[in-house]
């Protein structure tokens, strides 16, 4: 299906952005491209600074600028490019038909103000409800994101509440006007593992309820394995690998989603020192030539410090085609068959 296709709900082409700063341009995203259609969860993964969040703030339209811009690309809903319409046509989408969940729920939330106002000034905005029946509305909402006592708990404001409990706020106002896409944006931070997977479970059952499509941002690749249908790893604003997600789990093709993988504990290697990957991030001001990755890479070679790799479609060792697989990498095979 092409990019270009209305029946794709979102598709990012070629999208880049830089940040102005005093010390110089910082190539935040540069040049990346991903998809999601109706129904399906897109997890996008990697380090902090790898361009993530740059990503989703630059296709809801909420970039700070300046200093931060869009110098190229696509960001296509439902074929209509968003980077070109016009603002009041953007920001009706905006929340409508394109919801985000923010990482830190306490800040997102008007600390002054309850949080069933806050959830009721969604539908007095833009569906022109009274006071009270946005008020129901915003009970409602609570009480199928799993909030107790919804009703009586709709008057309290967000210090009052836990952090899982916040971030089920923050889920239920991005669901108050029934989107056709989520950006969920590191939703499980700073919440122990039980909340991490409850919050996770509560966001995949409303996704298949509503059929939405869910982007999901998050640099663990432990929250992801039981959500997400695709999985996009980026580097230094650059989309290195893409798969489904149970066969990147089992076999990456990018030396980088397996320093990923391999630092993840395991059950299976109690007792043994975890595995890291070897150096710092990249400084976005000072991106590396060839392959970002090359300084941390056990596998690079010369070719990696002087060309920059394309996403190589990746294939069996039969050249049997992969769907949905590739990898920026110029020694793909290597580490797929390794």
């Amino acid at each position: 299906m092409d990019s270009t296709d209305p029946t794709r709900l979102l598709a990012v082409r070629d999208l880049q952005v830089e940040f102005r700063t005093r010390d110089g341009v910082v190539k935040a995203v540069n040049g990346v491209s991903y998809h999601v259609d109706a129904g399906e969860t897109l997890a996008v993964l990697g380090e902090s600074g790898s361009g993530k969040s740059v990503t989703a703030h630059a296709v809801m339209g909420i970039l700070e600028s300046p200093p931060g811009r869009v110098t190229g690309g696509e960001v296509l809903f439902r074929g209509r490019d968003m980077l070109t319409m016009p603002a009041e046509e953007r920001r009706r989408i905006r929340g409508r038909k394109i919801a985000m969940i923010f990482q830190d729920a306490l800040s997102a939330l008007n600390p002054v103000l309850s949080v069933g106002y806050q959830l009721g000034e969604m539908f007095r905005v833009h569906q022109g409800l009274s006071r009270r029946a946005a008020r129901a509305k915003a009970v409602e909402l609570m009480d199928r994101v799993g909030i107790p006592a919804a009703a009586a708990r709709a008057l309290d404001y967000p210090h009052q509440f836990s952090g899982g409990m916040r971030q089920r706020i923050m889920i239920a106002m991005a669901l108050s006007l029934e989107p056709d896409l989520i950006i969920a944006d590191e939703p499980t931070t700073a919440l122990d593992v039980t909340v991490q997977a409850q919050v996770m479970d509560l966001l995949a059952e409303l996704q298949r309820e509503y059929t939405m499509g869910l982007v999901l941002i998050t640099h663990d690749l432990g929250v992801v394995a039981d959500v997400a249908d695709r999985i996009a790893v980026m580097y230094a604003g650059r989309i290195v690998e893409t798969a489904p997600v149970h066969e990147l789990y089992k076999r990456p093709a990018h030396p980088y989603t397996r320093g990923l993988l391999d630092s993840i504990p395991r059950l299976d290697r109690r007792g043994r020192e975890l595995s890291a990957i070897r150096g710092l991030p990249p400084n976005l001001l000072d991106i590396p030539s060839g392959c970002a990755f090359h300084p941390r890479c056990p596998r690079a070679q010369d070719v990696c410090i002087t060309d920059r790799p394309p996403l190589y479609a990746v294939a069996e060792r039969d050249g049997t085609e992969m769907p949905g697989r590739a990898a920026a990498c110029h020694f793909w095979k290597d580490e797929l068959h390794a």
